[in-house]
C-alpha cells in the first residue's frame, strides 16, 4: 500500500481522500478506518463467494503446445483469474490432440487447484486414438468459448476463393492437401465435411495433421499444402500481416474480425462448424469444490478482463457451467462419433 498523499497533493486524490483531509486529522483517521474496514470486508465477502483465498495458487495444464487455441485461453484465464485468486500458472503438454495432457492430468491427486483447458479437438482426439482416458476421467467445470474455423491459403496461392478449391477437390480430392492440428480434430473435421458436401469422398482429403498451429502455418507457408485450416484466434495476426489470405470461415455469419471473408454456407458449401473450449477439474473433488470452481470461472467469465480478451481474440461468448455443460459435453461426444464415422476417421 503506498503512503498517503500530504494534503498539498489532495486535489489529485480520491473524493474519499480529499473529504478526509478537509474534515481534519481525528475525523480523516476515522473516515480511513471505516473505509479500510468496508474493504475487507467486500474482499471477505468476495472470498466467500467461491471460497479460495485471494493469493492461492492454481495450476493450469494447457495440452498442448505454447501458441494454440488452448495455450491462449490459459494464458487469458491467467489474467482473468489474477484479481481472484492471484497466482496462476500455466503450464503445456502437446500432443496428439490433447490426449497426452489428459493421460497425465488424470494422474493428479483430486486438488481443486489443478484445472485443464479442454474443447472439441480433445473429444475428436479420444474417439480416433482410442485413448483409454477420456472425459468420464475428469469433472466438467464450464465452457468458456467458441471460436469458428477459417480456410487460408499463401498469398500468392492460386486458389482465389472457395470455389477454386472446391473444383481442385472435386477434380482430385487426393491432390488437395489441407494442413491443420492433431488428427482427428475440428480441422480435420471440417475438411471431412467439405468434401462430404461437394461429393468428394471425405475418407480420401489428404490431410496433413500437426501437433499445434504453427507447424501447419509453416507447412502452407512452405507450399506443401494447398491450403490450411485452422481456429481464428491462431491465425488472424498471419492474416492482417498479409502473409496468408482468407477465403472463408466455418460460422453461420460473416464474423466481425473478418467481414470481408464469406462463410462457406455463402460460397455454397453447405457446412457450418465452431470449435468450443471449456475447464475441467480432476476427477474425484468435492461437490463443493465442484460448486466454487464453478462458481469461480463463471465470476471470471463475466469480468471485465475476460470480456476484453472474447473481443480481442474473437471469442464467442458460450458460458455454461454445471449439469448443463455435462450435459453438452455427452452430447459433443454423441455428434462427434458420429461425424468422425461419416467421414471415415474412426
Amino acid at each position: 500500500m503506498t503512503d498517503p498523499k500530504p494534503p498539498s497533493a489532495d486535489a489529485e486524490g480520491p473524493p474519499w481522500r480529499r473529504a478526509a483531509l478537509r474534515t481534519g486529522p481525528f475525523v480523516a483517521a476515522a473516515v480511513v478506518t471505516v473505509l479500510l474496514a468496508g474493504a475487507a470486508v467486500a474482499g471477505a465477502d468476495d472470498e466467500e463467494a467461491h471460497g479460495f483465498a485471494q493469493g492461492e495458487q492454481f495450476r493450469l495444464l494447457a495440452p498442448a503446445d505454447p501458441g494454440g487455441g488452448w495455450d491462449q485461453t490459459a494464458r487469458e484465464m491467467q489474467s482473468a483469474l489474477r484479481d481472484q485468486v492471484g497466482r496462476v500458472e500455466v503450464y503445456n503438454v502437446g500432443g496428439a490432440g490433447g490426449t497426452i495432457g489428459l493421460n497425465q492430468y488424470a494422474q493428479l491427486p483430486a486438488d481443486p487447484t489443478e484445472l485443464m483447458v479442454t474443447g472439441l479437438i480433445m473429444v475428436g482426439a479420444i474417439e480416433t486414438s482410442g485413448s483409454a482416458v477420456t472425459m468420464d476421467d475428469v469433472t466438467p467445470l464450464v465452457r468458456l468459448t467458441t471460436d469458428y474455423e477459417i480456410i487460408v491459403v499463401p498469398n500468392d496461392s492460386p486458389v482465389q476463393d472457395t470455389g477454386d478449391l472446391v473444383d481442385l477437390m472435386r477434380e482430385d480430392v487426393g491432390a488437395v492437401s489441407i494442413a491443420g492440428g492433431s488428427a482427428g480434430g475440428v480441422e480435420q473435421i471440417l475438411a471431412g465435411l467439405v468434401a462430404q458436401d461437394i461429393g468428394a469422398d471425405p475418407a480420401e482429403v489428404n490431410y496433413i495433421a500437426h501437433a499445434g498451429g504453427g507447424e501447419a502455418l509453416a507447412t502452407v507457408l512452405s507450399g506443401r499444402a494447398t491450403a490450411a485450416i485452422s481456429g481464428v484466434s491462431e491465425i488472424l495476426p498471419q492474416i492482417e500481416a498479409g502473409r496468408l489470405r482468407p477465403i472463408a470461415v466455418s460460422s453461420t455469419e460473416r464474423l466481425p474480425a473478418l467481414p470481408d471473408v464469406p462463410t462457406l454456407m455463402e460460397e455454397g458449401v453447405d457446412v457450418e462448424l465452431s470449435n468450443w473450449r471449456g475447464v475441467v477439474a480432476p476427477a474425484g473433488i468435492t461437490d463443493e469444490e465442484e460448486r466454487r470452481l464453478e462458481e469461480l470461472l463463471m465470476t471470471m467469465a463475466e469480468s471485465p478482463g475476460w470480456q476484453e480478451a472474447l473481443q480481442r481474440r474473437g471469442w464467442e461468448d458460450a458460458a455454461l457451467a454445471g449439469p448443463e455443460f455435462e450435459s453438452f459435453i455427452a452430447s459433443e461426444r454423441d455428434r462427434t462419433a458420429e461425424v468422425l464415422e461419416q467421414i471415415g476417421l474412426t
